[in-house]
């Protein structure tokens, strides 16, 4: 499970790409917060679910200051705050699980593996302030085990797509820019064609007079639009303008601006490539974790305020992960 990087990245219910955040007041290291029920299998520790609770809290602080933590994000009425702690249960349930899967499958680390996790443990430990350290009350074992369970995550995900065909074409992915106008009538989006074609009117201009809504350039990629769009547009060359056309029940008229965005393109191939890979992982892994249920112990989460812990900085745990261990397995 990476965060950036490569095409080895773990897809999970929040997959590290969510903001993820908490805060404890009174952790007491019993380990009894993530515990399979049907398997009897000892989970995380306080401690060491603080470690992740720690880190993203802070990363997320960093960006949007502590006024984030009571800010509603939904009609429901949900704040930040729970939102975040939602998503970092969802996380460890499924790193949990992951790693039961892994022990299934017999996956193991090697002796190579071992020693950079140590080396990894040993460095993100050192780099952690006494203040980080109070707050979570993480050992430098505890950092090793969150490292070495999220490891093994990212080598089951490996083992069980490698043979998945990954290749994604050009074609499949390509992305180009247009601008677009968009009319209720078939006769005023005609009106608008000949104006910046047989009167030679700039498309941009000819929007803005027209008192058209925004039609800012907008990446398109192959599949996000309805057939009828894609015909008409991808068909188009740079700076050409189409012809009159009909979407459901508006008519447009589209200009291409760049008929191939290359690095828009390599983007979503890698995206693409990603969610084959991912689909191909939650066949086996929704079926494994439907007879392997992991329950978490409200107990530990009823005590988090993201609030707290205000002398804590830590936010790199995934971050150092990354820059260790990409490309390594």
């Amino acid at each position: 499970m990476r965060r950036a990087g490569t095409g080895k990245r773990m897809l999970l219910a929040m997959a590290v790409a969510v903001m993820l955040a908490g805060s404890v007041s009174g952790c007491n290291g019993k380990i009894s917060s993530i515990v399979s029920e049907s398997m009897g299998t000892e989970g995380f520790s306080d401690a060491q679910m603080m470690l992740i609770v720690a880190s993203e809290r802070n990363r997320c602080q960093k960006i949007y200051t502590d006024q984030i933590w009571d800010t509603v994000v939904d009609d429901a009425g949900t704040t930040f705050q729970t939102y975040l702690l939602e998503e970092i249960q969802k996380f460890l349930k499924e790193l949990k699980v992951m790693n039961l899967l892994a022990d299934e499958r017999q996956i193991s680390l090697s002796a190579r593996e071992k020693e950079e996790l140590n080396a990894l443990a040993d460095s993100y430990y050192e780099s952690m302030s006494d203040a980080d350290r109070a707050y979570t009350g993480a050992t430098r074992d505890d950092v090793y085990t969150m490292y070495e369970a999220y490891h093994r995550a990212n080598r089951l995900v490996d083992a069980l797509t490698q043979n998945v065909n990954l290749e994604v074409s050009d074609s499949e992915a390509r992305v180009i820019t247009v601008c677009e106008a968009s009319f209720l009538q078939e006769s005023e989006a005609q009106a608008f064609f000949n104006r910046v074609t047989e009167d030679g009117v700039d498309f941009s201009t000819a929007v803005k007079e027209s008192n058209l809504e925004g039609t800012a350039e907008k990446s398109v990629g192959r599949g996000e639009r309805s057939k009828s769009y894609e015909d008409a547009v991808f068909a188009l060359e740079s700076g050409q303008i189409s012809p009159v056309f009909q979407d459901g029940e508006r008519w447009y008229v589209v200009k291409c601006v760049n008929d191939y965005d290359e690095n828009a393109t390599l983007d979503r191939k890698q995206k693409m490539a990603l969610e084959r890979k991912n689909q191909a992982f939650r066949q086996i892994y929704d079926s494994f974790a439907e007879d392997h249920q992991v329950e978490s112990n409200g107990s530990f989460w009823e005590k988090l305020s993201l609030k707290d812990g205000t002398e804590s900085q830590t936010d790199d745990f995934f971050e150092q992960y990354r820059q260790a261990m990409d490309g390594e397995n």
